[in-house]
């Protein structure tokens, strides 16, 4: 019996066992643990008797000799529950799988279901099924057949061993209903899981119906008054002492014994009744708390499932085994029943998915022969780690690193505060639908970073772009669209575990980095306000990247979504071009659970010569095994697919040539893939943002390098830098400030402000550099660049 599920009466005699259940009203009698399916087939019982609920049941109670009883043609509702019904249903799992059969089994309140294939299949039997009444043709005939191996067990003097439910629904917290589009359908819905069962006729379904439906009022909501019951427990609990009265007085005894003895009798009832009504209480607090429990396990599981997948990856643990077993029942909240989109509800492991599973093909022996290992070390990484040269072809191993060697930082400054936690909920329960742009956040919730800082990021892995250079002097056009596919993919790798949000630049902020170790120099600013609008330009060898960007960003409570606009550009000496645009991006887990962000959605490289790609970011699921999967195809300009890329924007990327994606083609090409981009491994000194190796390079202040920098640069933002150095109190302290300056930005933009270093093309409607920033550094020529981090003037203090 399942504690939450009701209050087993106490027996005080039998005598007063009538009695008793006569006068304590509300309490449910006593039943037995809950039995599966019977064994051989009756008749169906038909009407229901006015006056008393009723079930119709198609089936048999199993009794101990192993002979059968058709039940009455009434059964009452205690009687079915007491007994327990049980029967064959259809469960649906997933579009791979559809509807699979299920043993269904009811009792105390309780729905548990079992498998009734493979190897985790239920036996059933007419000992453990005891006492069960049974619904439907099909679950008699598959109790009629023989079972070996029960027959054995039995033989043998074996008991058969607890069988252990694949899920249970408490109908207590349920809702049951019924499709309108199909009359042998129906579902029950938790409040976290939502199962979607079918009958095999739409009688069987009329019977699960009523049986559910009976069973669920067996168990209302009651109010207070009603648990509490009435103030004169003495005259709520009438116990007629009459028998034992007569019973006394022929054994002669004397009258003041008996009324003496009656007194004692009602006072021993009185007390049982209040530790009953008292029972009664902490039952119906438990089934509210079953509820709330209920509604966060699966935010938790959700959570244990990305924490552990993280830790996987990071230290190089073995990945989950194939066989690993996932409770079914799918934790859409949806009110739509018909809507049988489920994806998070996995009974197998061999669903089909038109995503290939990069990490077991990736992970296997005879593609680590080939040396494209992609699993990540614990350890840290020297600077020669940044270009992992695993795969590549031997001729491109020197292009984009043969750079000369500049120290940079390999950690973030000690904190000079103990960091204090701030209630995220307590910050957002008022913003939920604003724009995030214009929510004001403490630095707790900053990463010592700019928005600025964070497009330079995407330039980690430059080298690609080199190869994709020299590729195009080779004449190998394909080789040079692959590469750039990866480097748009590996813009994203930074991303994992980076839950907190960068600083919103100040309007006319800028942002250098001049890294002769990558071989190119980049320039950022913030060329708009409202809205808000980055523009950026990097050059290096042979090619050009410029790009702006502009994120649309709402909050939905539980999670953000920002969808970028904007397109980025790549050009090379030659002439060829190529343009896209990112995908989107989403960070859940705000209130509850680990964060964690998602990119999804589809990605069109574009290119004015022979090549153009598509790639598409899938979308993870709830309890997705294998997140961050990427898979595109290279199409000529016949719209013929000549190569496939496969991976994950998170840890590498491969390539074959041909559509391996193709209606009919298997996995087999694979062995023959190619590694094109591998992420680097973490720094050795990881820090709470979850920065990269790079990351950490980005916000330092190198000696002579702050003489050469303009005031607008995002290095010089004091909040920024206090955030960095773990003064959090000042951090909080400056960024108020510099908000009062960014509260002008909008007056300033629409009094006829306009960006230092870029303008807007009116052909492309974005903003292109227009030159001399270099030349100014070289002559520390700022003169046209204002203190924006300094004190506000008087004449722009807002007045209210």
């Amino acid at each position: 019996m399942h504690p939450f599920c009701c209050v087993p009466p106490v027996s005080v005699s039998p005598a007063a066992s009538a009695s008793s259940s006569a006068t304590v009203a509300g309490l449910p009698a006593a039943m037995p643990p809950p039995p599966p399916p019977p064994s051989m087939p009756t008749p169906r019982s038909s009407n229901t008797t006015t006056g008393e609920r009723r079930v119709r049941l198609s089936g048999v109670s199993v009794s101990g000799g192993g002979g059968s009883s058709s039940p009455p043609e009434g059964v009452k509702l205690n009687e079915i529950v007491g007994g327990g019904i049980s029967g064959v249903l259809y469960k649906w799992v997933n579009y791979g799988r559809g509807w699979r059969p299920r043993w269904f089994a009811l009792s105390d309140g309780v729905l548990s279901y079992y498998k009734i294939h493979g190897p985790d299949r239920i036996l059933l039997s007419r000992d453990t099924d005891r006492g069960a009444k049974v619904i439907g043709e099909d679950s008699l005939r598959r109790l009629s057949r023989p079972s070996t191996s029960s027959s054995t067990s039995q033989s043998n003097g074996h008991h058969h061993p607890p069988r252990k439910p694949l899920g249970e629904i408490h109908l207590k917290v349920s809702t049951v209903r019924e499709s309108r589009s199909d009359d042998r359908r129906f579902s029950i819905f938790s409040g976290t899981k939502r199962l979607h069962l079918r009958a095999e006729t739409r009688e069987d379904r009329a019977v699960w119906l009523e049986a559910l439906r009976a069973t669920k009022e067996m168990f209302p909501r009651m109010s207070t008054s009603e648990m509490v019951g009435p103030g004169d427990t003495a005259a709520a609990v009438a116990v007629s002492t009459e028998r034992l009265r007569q019973r006394l007085q022929q054994e002669g005894v004397s009258e003041a014994a008996i009324a003496d003895s009656e007194r004692i009798v009602r006072a021993e009832f009185e007390a049982l009744h209040k530790q009953l009504v008292l029972l009664k209480q902490k039952q119906a607090l438990l089934l509210d708390s079953l509820r709330h429990l209920e509604t966060e396990k699966v935010d938790l599981e959700n959570t244990l499932v990305d924490e552990s997948q993280r830790q996987s990856k990071e230290y190089g643990s073995a990945s989950k085994p194939r066989n690993e077993k996932y409770s079914e029942g799918s934790a859409s909240e949806s009110d739509d029943y018909n809507e049988l989109q489920d994806p998070a509800e996995e009974e197998t492991d061999d669903d089909e998915n038109i995503y290939f599973d990069t990490t077991d093909f990736l992970s296997s022996s005879s593609f680590k022969s080939s040396g494209s290992d992609f699993q990540r070390s614990e350890a840290g990484s020297d600077d020669e780690d940044d270009y992992p040269m695993d795969g590549i072809d031997p001729s491109m191993k020197s292009v984009g690193i043969s750079y000369p060697y500049v120290r940079r930082r390999k950690k973030l400054p000690d904190p000079v505060e103990k960091e204090k936690g701030v209630s995220l909920w307590s910050m957002i329960k008022d913003n939920i639908g604003k724009d995030l742009t214009k929510v004001c956040l403490p630095v707790y919730f900053n990463e010592p970073l700019s928005s600025l800082q964070k497009c330079y990021e995407d330039l980690e892995y430059s080298y690609l772009i080199d190869r994709a250079y020299e590729w195009g002097k080779r004449g190998d056009s394909l080789m040079r669209i692959l590469s750039v596919a990866a480097f748009a993919v590996s813009g994203y790798a930074s991303t994992d575990g980076r839950s907190c949000k960068p600083f919103n630049p100040l309007l006319g902020e800028t942002y250098e980095a001049d890294y002769p170790d990558k071989g190119l120099r980049f320039f950022s600013e913030k060329v708009s306000h409202h809205p808000m609008v980055v523009a950026c330009h990097c050059e290096g060898t042979g090619w050009r990247f410029w790009a702006d960007s502009n994120l649309k960003s709402k909050f939905w409570g539980r999670s953000i979504q920002l969808d970028p606009v904007g397109m980025l550009t790549l050009e090379f000496d030659d002439g060829e071009v190529f343009q896209w645009s990112k995908v989107t991006t989403s960070i859940y887990n705000l209130i509850l659970g680990k964060l964690y962000c998602d990119h999804y959605g589809t990605m069109r490289i574009q290119g004015n010569c022979e090549y153009s790609c598509k790639l598409k970011f899938k979308e993870q699921s709830i309890i997705d095994r294998n997140p961050h999967q990427v898979q595109g195809v290279i199409q000529d300009r016949s719209g013929r697919t000549v190569a496939t890329l496969f991976g994950k924007w998170d840890e590498s990327m491969h390539y074959v040539m041909g559509d391996c994606f193709g209606k009919g083609k298997g996995s087999e090409n694979f062995s023959e893939a190619h590694l094109l981009w591998k992420r680097s491994k973490p720094p050795k000194f990881p820090t709470r943002y979850n920065f990269t190796s790079f990351a950490i390079t980005l916000n330092e202040l190198t000696p002579g390098l702050k003489e050469k920098l303009p005031p607008t640069d995002s290095r010089l933002r004091p909040d920024q830098r206090c955030l960095e150095n773990g003064e959090y109190e000042r951090a909080n302290a400056e960024k108020l400030r510099l908000e009062q300056r960014q509260r002008q930005a909008r007056k300033m933009q629409e009094s006829g402000w306009k960006p230092r270093w870029f303008a807007k093309d009116k052909g492309t409607d974005t903003y292109r550099y227009l030159g001399g920033y270099w030349e100014s550094r070289e002559n520390s020529s700022w003169e046209d660049c204002p203190d924006i981090f300094g004190q506000l003037p008087n004449d722009l203090m807002i007045t209210d």
